[in-house]
């Protein structure tokens, strides 16, 4: 992708600090024998220094262990989580898909689509002239009138999927939500990717699967213990990120 490519979110010097809080290690009784004790606490320095540009029209996979950042960052570009320092710029405000906070485990599927599309700012005639479309796309449709709570995580992920991208926001952010569903879910979830980025939007994907990376990214960025350490080209970044986890 040309790098003179229209940039969507431009994220500069980003840090983001958060305080663990730790109970004295000689338990509950010295506390209460005690009185009122201060807790100790340390700083997570979540993301440190983080700088990258979203392109219009890519897909930017980020990739890293458990603790990365991946996840902060995301929250971060939402507006979900404060910097300690540093800025996000963007055209518009990226969207992070799910409408998890807003669904109802105790209604039904198709009453969540009411839920959520209303969520995602669509009036309920709009939902509801959509309704079966979401359905049909999320593959539920035999469980659709069920309680969300009967759902296993993988229903429950794929109703989501389809409920968040009924909409399609100039910049969306999926956190590990390909994985789910069969193999022909997973193919109309990426057709459905393929739609965002022709509609002149852009994609971040979280991902720990590298066959995703090479279906779907454009360019990759690695962060390690909140440090962005490379970012570039699918392959070349790949391989850098698994000769490091092959040598630990």
């Amino acid at each position: 992708m040309a790098s003179n490519t229209a940039v969507t979110v431009r994220v500069d010097e980003a840090h983001v600090y958060y305080r663990v809080y730790e109970d004295p290690a000689a338990g509950i009784k010295k506390l209460f024998s005690e009185g009122r004790t201060r807790r100790r606490f340390r700083t997570i320095r979540a993301l440190r220094g983080v700088s990258l540009e979203l392109r219009e029209s890519e897909t930017l996979g980020l990739i890293g262990a458990n603790g990365s950042g991946k996840t902060t960052l995301l929250s971060a570009m939402t507006g979900l989580l404060p910097l300690e320092s540093g800025s996000i710029l963007g055209r518009s405000r990226p969207s992070l898909l799910g409408v998890s906070s807003a669904l109802r485990p105790a209604l039904s599927g198709r009453r969540n689509i009411l839920i959520g599309g209303l969520a995602l700012g669509f009036t309920k005639s709009e939902i509801e002239t959509r309704a079966d479309e979401i359905i049909d796309f999320s593959g539920l449709r035999d469980a659709i009138d069920r309680p969300m709570r009967t759902y296993s995580s993988g229903m429950r992920a794929r109703l989501q999927f389809a409920i968040a991208t009924a909409r399609i926001p100039d910049v969306l952010l999926i956190d590990e939500a390909l994985t789910v569903g069969d193999e022909d879910f997973r193919r109309r979830s990426a057709e459905r990717i393929n739609e965002i980025r022709s509609a002149a939007g852009s994609v971040v994907l979280v991902t720990h699967i590298m066959a995703e990376i090479d279906r779907y990214c454009d360019r990759v960025a690695w962060l390690d213990e909140g440090i962005l350490k490379a970012v570039g080209e699918p392959g070349e970044v790949v391989g850098a990120y698994l000769a490091s986890t092959a040598a630990c």
